[in-house]
């Protein structure tokens, strides 16, 4: 939105990881306040007026607009949008920021290792949704797995399908359906 920057735009002011979104990574959109690009918000405008770098800092939070705000998802999944901001404001932006960028990292290596130029999407959603712990775990084993002396002629498509795998699985094990919700 034109007007409004903030210091931290991986993280929006509403509790979207925008680092781990499809349309950041494809340069298409800043992050929420990082600059042109930016969609029109409501809620962004409202958090400017307020003074505020994220609702959970408004004395108001939750407000309507949050009614039911994670029921279908965007271009990245909005169901644990409450929880990570309410994470937010138990232990502070420098920590959440800590555990994001390491997210960021992670669905990077995938990216660039794993994709086989279908798979962008389900991995923005997995990151986003999965515990950092099954993560790392799931890093490990496609590290432990990916080895030259394992698979010496690995196709992209097969790296691809080993860490869609290796993410369901995780997925599982925590509950976690790894889809879009699309808005009816």
């Amino acid at each position: 939105m034109s007007g409004v920057t903030r210091a931290y735009p991986l993280f929006s002011l509403c509790g979207l990881n925008c680092g781990l979104c499809s349309m950041h990574i494809g340069g298409h959109c800043p992050g929420c306040g990082g600059g042109e690009g930016n969609q029109s918000c409501a809620i962004a405008r409202c958090g400017k007026a307020r003074g505020v770098e994220f609702c959970i800092h408004c004395g108001g939070y939750p407000c309507a607009r949050y009614d039911g705000i994670d029921e279908y998802d965007s271009f990245i999944s909005h169901l644990h949008q409450k929880q990570d901001l309410e994470k937010l404001g138990r232990i502070g932006l420098d920590a959440y920021r800590l555990e994001l960028e390491e997210k960021v990292a992670i669905l990077s290596a995938l990216l660039e290792g794993y994709n086989d130029g279908r798979h962008k999407s389900s991995f923005c959603a997995a990151v986003n949704l999965l515990e950092l712990g099954h993560l790392r775990a799931v890093m490990e084993t496609l590290k432990a797995e990916s080895t030259p002396e394992n698979t010496p002629d690995s196709t992209p498509k097969e790296k691809a399908a080993l860490a869609s795998r290796l993410l369901a699985a995780a997925a599982a094990a925590q509950g976690v359906l790894l889809k879009l919700r699309k808005k009816k």
